[in-house]
């Protein structure tokens, strides 16, 4: 067998396997659908080698990395708390604004294409708002012009609601003719 599949196989062999057939984790990060900070969990193999481990969101569940998370929860919770502040004034922030989209579309308010996150992160990115684009929530792309409300998920346990007007795009005879 080449070296590189024996050194993998000897790293699978030292992670602690949970009762399931899985890793078991110290996670060191909250990580979304799985647990908060502190929890013990147990993964597939690859999530954990593939994502946890590289990512520095999770550490072997050891006795000494046990001791150390308990040692330092209070200071954890902190910081968590003060980062629920952070992310909730945002989306306060964000809950206040009203945006505005303009788009093709034809005589009965149908969108020759449609508006997506990509369009909402950009016109919040011009009032000054920056927001990545897998954080905005849409239950589909919109088609229709009009007032859509949506869901900008900021944290696990913050989420925002943003208007969005969809408005037909003003060509420059109309412009010329309002004049």
């Amino acid at each position: 067998m080449p070296k590189s599949k024996n050194r993998r196989k000897n790293l699978f062999n030292r992670l602690p396997k949970g009762d399931q057939g899985g890793i078991r984790l110290l996670l060191i990060h909250n990580v979304e659908h799985l647990g908060k900070q502190g929890d013990i969990v147990e993964v597939k193999p690859g999530y954990a080698n593939n994502f946890l481990l590289p990512q520095g969101l999770a550490t072997v569940a050891t006795d000494h990395h046990k001791r150390m998370v308990e040692k330092h929860r209070e200071k954890l919770r902190q910081l968590e708390l003060e980062k629920l502040v952070e992310y909730r004034s945002r989306a306060a922030e964000i809950s206040r604004q009203s945006i505005t989209i303009e788009a093709n579309a034809n005589d009965e308010g149908l969108l020759y294409g449609s508006v997506g996150a990509s369009d909402i992160a950009d016109a919040l990115k011009g009032v000054g708002i920056t927001v990545p684009q897998d954080q905005i929530r849409l239950q589909g792309p919109l088609k229709e012009l009009g007032l859509y409300t949506v869901k900008i998920h900021l944290h696990a346990e913050v989420d925002a609601e943003l208007k969005v007007w969809v408005v037909p795009t003003v060509s420059a005879e109309e412009q010329a003719a309002v004049r």
